[in-house]
């Protein structure tokens, strides 16, 4: 009985310390007020202007709230769409409402809404509700860049036998003709070609194919395949093609030829030439290539090559094929990248004529699916082609 009453008179003394305990374990925890910096969308402009960011406390407090702040780059770049922006902010006692400012740089040309992010870190009496906030540079402009390499209109020893400048405000329907459907066109690709004119027009000098994320006859992407078939042809010669090129998971420009016997003989015993393929998970590799038949077999070869920096969405290239009795060239910029001896029996498919085919293809065998991280529409812009041959 007497160890009980010792063991019961020591029982408020443990009630008494864990209630202490819970006393400090709340007195630990951060204080102050929450702290919270808006997110700003805002058009770009055409002279340098100005966001500010709206800091805001949940409630005034007795003590100064602090905390840091730096701009990140996402598609919006330091020194060409912003300028790095980096500090401190200070609300005195009393204070609930700052701005933080950040000057935006204008330009003229048509492009996407770009994001840069506001970083913020390192509170002192104060709790961030938001340790990023959004910055969106919304386009106003509708003027196109049309930086990037270009060629000439003429060549020594060359004549200039066709050429579509993209100059009107059509297709020009006496050269081209759209193909249509969602047959998956040997590869499993899933968008249903289309002759709308959200699928492929004129504009600003351009021809654009754009990939859109919409359903149409059961498919769910649209895109457009246009072709020269039927309306220029061409057996040899020089060929430059200036476009710039979509990017994203899924998507697969190409510039290209076909053999002009195909529906008689089929693919692939009637050649097929590649300019120009991407695969935009692999914004920045350039393929070209040939396939053919081989005595009853499929055959293929090609080569590919890098850009030094940058992707093909970037700014405008010309792809570029030289023909001739003996030879395929690939050149991108005027430097060349891959050759093929057509002299052999079995690359017969070569010399004849072929025909023109422009088109952005969406998931395939290739490229695989779109997924999150790819962004609709995509366009493909072509400046011009034209086709050389030798006088």
């Amino acid at each position: 009985m007497k160890n009980m009453l010792a063991i019961l008179s020591f029982l408020p003394l443990i009630a008494i310390s864990a209630c202490g305990n819970k006393d400090d374990d709340s007195s630990s925890k951060p204080i102050g007020p929450g702290i919270t910096v808006s997110p700003i969308s805002q058009s770009e402009g055409n002279d340098a202007s100005v966001f500010e960011f709206q800091a805001s406390l949940s409630s005034s407090s007795d003590k100064q709230v602090t905390f840091d702040y730096t701009t990140r780059d996402k598609s919006a770049k330091t020194g060409e769409d912003y300028l790095a922006t980096s500090g401190s902010l200070s609300f005195a006692t009393g204070e609930t409402e700052k701005t933080i400012a950040v000057t935006i740089l204008p330009d003229i040309w048509e492009e996407t809404n770009e994001v840069f992010e506001l970083v913020l870190s390192n509170p002192i009496n104060g709790i961030l509700v938001n340790s990023t906030a959004t910055g969106t540079i919304v386009n106003d402009d509708n003027q196109e860049s049309d930086e990037g390499y270009t060629t000439p209109d003429n060549y020594a020893g060359y004549n200039l036998v066709w050429q579509d400048e993209f100059n009107g405000t059509s297709i020009d329907e006496t050269s081209w003709i759209h193909e249509e459907g969602a047959s998956g066109w040997g590869n499993n690709e899933l968008q249903y070609y289309s002759d709308k004119s959200s699928n492929s027009y004129v504009s600003d000098g351009k021809l654009v194919i754009e990939a859109r994320k919409e359903s149409l006859n059961g498919a769910p992407y649209t895109s457009a395949r246009m072709k020269t078939q039927g309306r220029h042809e061409f057996q040899y010669g020089r060929i430059d093609i200036r476009a710039k090129l979509p990017t994203g998971k899924g998507i697969w420009p190409a510039l290209w030829m076909l053999g002009d016997d195909i529906a008689t003989v089929s693919w692939p015993r009637c050649g097929e030439i590649d300019i120009m393929e991407i695969i935009g998970s692999e914004p920045a590799t350039l393929h070209g290539t040939v396939h053919w038949d081989n005595n009853g077999s499929y055959a293929n070869y090609g080569k590919s090559t890098m850009l030094a920096n940058g992707t093909f969405a970037d700014k405008y290239h010309v792809f570029t094929i030289i023909w001739d009795e003996q030879y395929i060239k690939w050149l991108l910029d005027d430097v060349e990248f891959n050759i093929i001896d057509i002299t052999p029996a079995a690359l017969s498919e070569f010399h004849h004529e072929f025909f023109f085919l422009f088109n952005i293809a969406v998931g395939g065998n290739w490229p695989g699916s779109p997924d999150a991280t790819t962004i609709f529409p995509q366009q493909m812009k072509v400046d011009y082609v034209r086709v050389f041959q030798e006088i």
